[in-house]
């Protein structure tokens, strides 16, 4: 995710900064770094602890009474990596006719996109709300990736930028973070949380993702009985 200037985000707070809502923004962002294939920097922060103490100490800093999620892993780098790629990267093919040639494909077990959790909507509709959600607040998701608008990271990345709009006191960002998590972010943090729930063996990912689907119907509430509303 990126915005339309570089560095506007940044320039944009560095004044009168909010605690509760810059740290939140942080933890959307954190999780969105912890949803990658884990480099050797990530990795070290959760072989460490470093990462589950840095969501404490940001938990700490916000209003919500979230526990901090269970990062503890016994596993080698490698494992960890083929983990994520076996969770949310390869899919498999079955040949089930070789009369015909006719194959069974499908997608990696839990996917990281909205889409796939939301069969009455088609792809387009999915993408093309949440590609004018981000350009309405000078965002787009950054060339580099050429990713979907609709995965996982880009929304916690997009939620972690409204936080931070917010922490700056902007007085039209409560309403509009409220309206992207119904409409986008919980939809698929509950999806991805339902599909992990079911594999077995996902290690911390499944820490991660419970922690996060906490923490997201947290911050729905919180923002739901500050405009008045109830977060159903």
């Amino acid at each position: 995710m990126a915005t339309n200037e570089p560095g506007a985000a940044t320039d944009e707070l560095a004044d009168e900064v909010e605690t509760d809502p810059a740290a939140r923004g942080t933890i959307y962002a954190l999780a969105a770094r912890a949803f990658t294939e884990p480099d050797a920097d990530l990795y070290a922060a959760l072989d460490s602890g470093d990462l589950a103490a840095e969501f404490a100490t940001l938990l700490d800093r916000t209003a919500l009474d979230v526990e901090p999620p269970d990062l503890d892993i016994a596993d080698d780098h490698d494992t960890v990596r083929a983990r994520y790629n076996d969770l949310f990267v390869v899919g498999y093919s079955e040949v089930v006719d070789r009369t015909d040639g006719t194959v069974d494909s499908q997608g990696p077990p839990v996917s990281l996109y909205e889409s796939d959790y939301r069969p009455e909507v088609s792809w387009n509709d999915v993408n093309l709300d949440l590609a004018r959600a981000y350009e309405y607040f000078g965002c787009q998701v950054d060339q580099d990736e050429r990713d979907n608008h609709d995965n996982l990271r880009i929304q916690l990345e997009f939620m972690g930028y409204l936080c931070r709009r917010e922490a700056a006191v902007d007085p039209d960002v409560v309403a509009a973070r409220l309206d992207f998590h119904d409409r986008h972010l919980r939809v698929v943090i509950d999806g991805v949380t339902s599909a992990l729930a079911e594999e077995p063996g996902t290690g911390y990912y499944g820490s991660l993702a419970d922690f996060l689907d906490r923490f997201s119907d947290a911050d729905v509430a919180d923002l739901a009985a500050r405009c008045g509303g109830d977060g159903s």
